[in-house]
């Protein structure tokens, strides 16, 4: 069956869903420069929203060390870092070190990721971004920490090194999901969790929204991954944490679920899948 997309639902501002307060963006990139000094009044809009929980991505060791101080008053925002595959002849064995250093410093650190392959820009050799890539995951295994997968125009080339490196049925996220539905079906067979971005909006991308519909309820998310990928109908324009909402109404639409409902359910599968339970529970620790 073919989905249509909801235009009524994406056309309502994110406040106005009222949803609860309970639901988490699992990739955003608030420390990029399209977010500067509005950044207080964007989280401020992912709180009315609903967001109880915002995952910054850090783009590399030098991003995270910079740009960690810009959450020193937003404890809702955890933490993850890895290398991106078009940044992997960064990588060095001294980087890898310094990411591990940095997983036994910062509480907020919570996953490893974005990891992996993207064969769409031509800006990094395959052989280097498999290296590295498989390097990231030897170090996630060793620290016992969750991943995040970037796999772009490069699946079956994603997948073969997660079978080789046997990461079937361990903690792993594939982010910003653009799949169809079978490979949705292979990636949660493989016990994986699988993050649905704004592009399920997008009026065309109807394999998306069928993909979404096999998605066991226990391992799908909801991001943004700002400020990109704008849901509808803000596409083309810069994305952030309170679009998530609209999103998770889309596939609440989909599934023909209570949007409310969907919403603290993926909020739930984020905050189990990233541990950060206990760090609500607690802010005084972050």
């Amino acid at each position: 069956m073919t989905s249509l997309m909801p235009t009524a639902i994406s056309s309502v501002p994110p406040e106005a869903l009222l949803f609860p307060r309970t639901g988490v963006d699992s990739h955003a990139h608030l420390d990029m420069p399209h977010f500067g000094t509005d950044l207080p009044a964007v989280l401020s809009r992912a709180a009315a929203a609903g967001l109880a929980n915002i995952g910054n991505v850090f783009l590399g060791l030098g991003a995270w060390e910079q740009g960690k101080g810009l959450f020193a008053d937003a404890p809702e925002v955890f933490f993850l870092l890895g290398i991106h595959p078009t940044d992997a002849m960064s990588c060095s064995p001294e980087t890898l070190a310094g990411m591990k250093d940095a997983f036994a410093s910062d509480i907020r650190l919570r996953a490893l990721g974005e990891i992996g392959l993207d064969f769409y820009w031509k800006t990094c050799p395959p052989d280097i971004q498999r290296s590295v890539f498989r390097a990231q995951l030897h170090l996630a295994r060793a620290l016992s920490l969750p991943v995040v997968i970037h796999s772009r125009d490069a699946y079956a080339a994603t997948l073969a090194i997660l079978r080789n490196e046997n990461f079937t049925g361990r903690p792993l996220l594939w982010h910003c999901f653009g799949g169809n539905a079978e490979q949705a079906k292979e990636l949660a067979g493989l016990g994986w969790h699988i993050s649905i971005p704004g592009s399920v909006t997008f009026p065309a991308n109807h394999a998306l929204r069928d993909a979404v519909r096999g998605i066991p309820p226990d391992k799908l998310l909801v991001e943004t991954d700002c400020p990109y990928l704008a849901p509808m109908p803000h596409r083309g324009k810069r994305n952030e944490p309170a679009y998530a909402a609209i999103t998770a109404a889309c596939i609440a639409d989909i599934l023909g679920m209570d949007a409310a409902e969907l919403w603290t359910r993926c909020g739930d599968n984020a905050r189990r899948f990233f541990g950060i339970e206990e760090i609500s529970l607690n802010r005084s620790s972050l």
